[in-house]
């Protein structure tokens, strides 16, 4: 399908990308009826006593392996035909089969293929600005709102939907699909313990120089496999394309449920969930008084203490604690490495705004509370603070985050003066490159415009050069030291603010280009976290740079249309402030998920800034900023010569 898509011959490379996704979902397929099968036909027997006792189960394994194998033969042929590089295996996680596609499908005028094609790939990759933009277009030119994602997974659709009715107070509807939700999960538990049963990689060491026992190669492949399948709670609660799940996941359904039902008057239903709640959190207190009130109610016409916890609750929590004790014991006694994670983490909280008194009495609007008013946010290691002195007179403060209608927001005015923009952009125009910092695309965010952009090193060296005024590259080292001191001192920062990424950059609207433009020049997006509008979220997790703390934006001229700066809620769509850009105007802020931020569209003109990255954390400071303080340093020392400081202008500083 790739040769074909880059051969020019777009309706053999959907062909063929079309059949390679179906072929994964039905080998996959077969492989889990196979192996369902063979577990229902041949069961594992016991180990008897004495010699020879070791039998019956042995012979049950290898009755067992002959079923998978006659069962897998006829329909998938030899092993060896599915076998796949780890890129390919790779690429099919992260669906980069549909960025193919979509430009397939495009190419053959198939814009409904395309934008579904493109809304599977953008799922699984929130970061790729280049397919955010297709997809807006899409909806535009062909006015598709809908669209579908072809690799779902149906129980975390149906768990979403399921939200979504809860906080309308749709009650009756959210414990449909909760119910639909939770049924997925525990089959797809099933299917995701049954695939961990397949071939497993011993990283350590070369197969055919194995050399293990009969218990110590059993020991080490069942480790292997028993890894996998207690860690089906956390893919399970895995979105597409994340690394981190959605915390406390499989508790929150009974959570939603037990006041859901509560609210429809189904009370023995309510109890239900909610004993079935406590079974992940013996300990929290708002559910243990929301299941006494239900008790209450039910008083004499139930007995609550027949009302259990539901058993696919009680057996996925009694495996998965067997599972951890083995692994454990693993680890201990056989060397095995391995660390058990917090699945159950109670920072997963339903996000209720009612207030519901929480304590039992005779009065009639009494009734359960919510187990969590509010997902707590984990506690930064610092506390937030703004307003700190400014540090330089002619510095002018313009709004703060409440202005701004956000958190960790400040703009301000007279950072450098005129004449100071003038010779940036003087030296801007004698430094920088196209695509540089984006891996010389020249278009990296909007093919209608063009991106340029240098660093400071780059400068330093063309000014030792002689190729731009040395005074005026210095002037891009000054400025940006001026900018990070005056967000250090503003923000309160008890501990020191580095530099990780600074960067002069230019955005050009291209002629020709600009009519009925609705994308942006620089999409939605935070600034440490991978931003993901549809689940509200921010993962901080790579391909996000986690590390940067705090952003800033000075700008270097006003000449231009468009180009304003915009901060917007989580949804990446509702505009908070809106910045129009000028010579000395310097914007900051936290560059977590609380500052979704983008650009809106250069459409007449150059736009120039100098944009920075910071960092608390020392292990993540900018090289090229260190290699430029030692330029600096050197070039202080009573303005040396080259030869004298040991240097070829040549060199790569």
């Amino acid at each position: 399908g790739v040769e074909a898509y880059y051969g020019g011959d777009f309706a053999g490379a959907a062909r063929c990308l079309e059949r390679a996704l179906r072929s994964r979902r039905e080998l996959r397929a077969a492989r889990l009826r196979c192996r369902r099968l063979c577990r229902t036909q041949v069961r594992l027997e016991a180990p008897g006593p004495g010699s020879g006792g070791d039998l019956p189960f042995f012979g049950s394994v290898l009755r067992r392996a002959d079923c998978v194998r006659r069962c897998e033969e006829p329909l998938l042929g030899a092993v060896s035909r599915h076998r796949a590089a780890e890129e390919v295996r790779s690429d099919f996680q992260r669906r980069v089969p549909y960025s193919y596609l979509q430009r397939a499908y495009i190419q053959l005028n198939k814009l409904e293929e395309a934008a579904n094609a493109a809304h599977t790939f953008f799922m699984a990759n929130p970061e790729h600005m280049e397919i955010q933009q297709d997809l807006e277009n899409y909806k535009t030119t062909s006015g598709k709102v809908s669209l579908i994602d072809q690799e779902a997974r149906q129980h975390m659709e149906d768990y979403s939907a399921g939200v979504r009715h809860y906080d309308k107070e749709e009650y009756e509807l959210a414990i449909e699909f909760l119910e639909r939700a939770l049924k997925g999960y525990y089959s797809e538990d099933e299917d995701c313990q049954i695939m961990c049963e397949g071939p497993q990689r011993f990283e350590e060491h070369e197969y055919l120089d194995y050399k293990a026992g009969l218990y110590e190669a059993i020991a080490d492949h069942y480790m292997q496999v028993l890894a996998c399948k207690h860690d089906c709670v956390r893919e399970l609660a895995t979105r597409s394309g994340r690394i981190s799940p959605i915390e406390n996941f499989l508790p929150l359904h009974y959570d939603y449920l037990q006041f859901a039902y509560y609210r429809v008057g189904d009370y023995i239903k309510a109890l239900e969930c909610a004993k079935s709640y406590l079974l992940f959190h013996p300990d929290d207190e708002d559910v243990l008084e929301n299941a006494g009130y239900y008790e209450g109610l039910l008083e004499g016409t139930v007995d609550p203490a027949t009302i259990k916890p539901r058993k696919e609750a009680r057996a996925l929590l009694r495996r998965h604690k067997l599972e951890s004790q083995l692994l454990q014991v693993a680890a201990a006694g056989l060397g095995y490495a391995y660390t058990e994670l917090n699945y159950w983490n109670r920072y997963g909280a339903r996000q209720d705004e009612h207030s519901v008194p929480s304590s039992i009495s005779s009065e009639p609007e009494d009734g359960p509370r919510l187990s969590l008013t509010k997902k707590p946010m984990p506690k930064p290691d610092r506390e937030l603070k703004e307003g700190g002195p400014l540090l330089y007179s002619d510095v002018k403060f313009v709004y703060n985050s409440e202005q701004l209608n956000g958190t960790q927001r400040v703009l301000l005015d007279n950072v450098i003066s005129e004449e100071q923009c003038r010779e940036l952009h003087r030296v801007a125009s004698g430094i920088m490159l196209a695509g540089d910092g984006y891996r010389g695309k020249t278009s990296p965010h909007t093919p209608n415009e063009r991106f340029e952009g240098a660093t400071v090193l780059k400068a330093l060296k063309y000014g030792y050069e002689g190729r731009v005024p040395l005074k005026s590259a210095r002037l891009f080292y000054d400025i940006s030291e001026k900018a990070r001191r005056i967000v250090q001192s503003y923000f309160q920062l008890n501990s020191t603010l580095y530099f990780s990424y600074t960067h002069l950059v230019c955005r050009t609207a291209l002629s020709g280009q600009q009519e009925r433009r609705n994308d942006l020049s620089h999409p939605i997006h935070a600034d440490n976290c991978l931003l993901d509008p549809e689940a509200n979220e921010c993962w901080k997790e790579p391909p996000a740079y986690t590390f940067r703390d705090y952003s800033a934006l000075l700008y270097m001229n006003a000449d231009f249309e468009g180009g304003e700066f915009i901060f917007t809620e989580m949804d990446a769509k509702t505009v908070t402030a809106s910045i129009k850009p000028k010579c000395g105007r310097m914007i900051s802020f936290s560059s977590g998920g609380e500052n979704p931020h983008g650009v809106k569209a250069v459409t007449k003109g150059q736009r120039c800034a100098v944009a920075l990255w910071f960092t608390l954390d020392p292990l993540y400071r900018e090289l090229e900023r260190i290699q430029a303080d030692e330029v600096i340093a050197m070039l202080d020392q009573e303005h040396l010569g080259p030869s004298e400081m040991n240097i070829n202008p040549k060199d790569e500083l």
